[in-house]
């Protein structure tokens, strides 16, 4: 009997630790923002949405972790010489740390092999191996996927 209550009072010390974690992790609003389109106007749709929802979640004194991910011709808007929203961007670095910015490495080598020369990102964007692969891999980890 006593082997049971042992064997019971460990399970019960897993299930809890395990349940610890996962609430731990549920205590932050996870959000991935999509850009596809070299298009100012759908980047400024995306900022927008970014900041609203950091605001949101701040302001009520909750955990919010934003990224928003860039592949094919929205990879522009991450480029130092064709970004047409680089200084918002700067500005969002600098006032809202909860927000980050991912570049899809498969489109910045095809964009680098078609220009001939290197492409300089943004100060502060990283660089995932595939946009898409990011995304789904933020999906399973919690996070909503938007395209705004």
């Amino acid at each position: 009997m006593m082997r049971l209550v042992s064997r019971l009072a460990m399970a019960l010390s897993v299930v809890l630790t395990l349940a610890g974690s996962a609430f731990a992790d549920e205590g932050v609003h996870k959000l991935a923002l999509q850009i596809t389109d070299n298009d100012p106007q759908k980047m400024n749709t995306v900022l927008n949405v970014a900041a609203n929802v950091a605001r949101h979640y701040t302001d009520m004194g909750e955990e919010v972790d934003i990224k928003v991910v860039a592949f094919n011709q929205g990879l522009h808007m991450f480029r130092s010489d064709t970004s047409p929203v680089s200084d918002r961007m700067k500005s969002f670095a600098q006032s809202m740390p909860n927000v980050t910015f991912e570049a899809c490495n498969n489109t910045l080598q095809a964009m680098t092999k078609k220009a001939g020369k290197d492409i300089v990102l943004l100060e502060g964007v990283e660089i995932v191996p595939a946009g898409a692969v990011a995304l789904m891999e933020l999906d399973g980890n919690g996070y909503t996927i938007l395209r705004p």
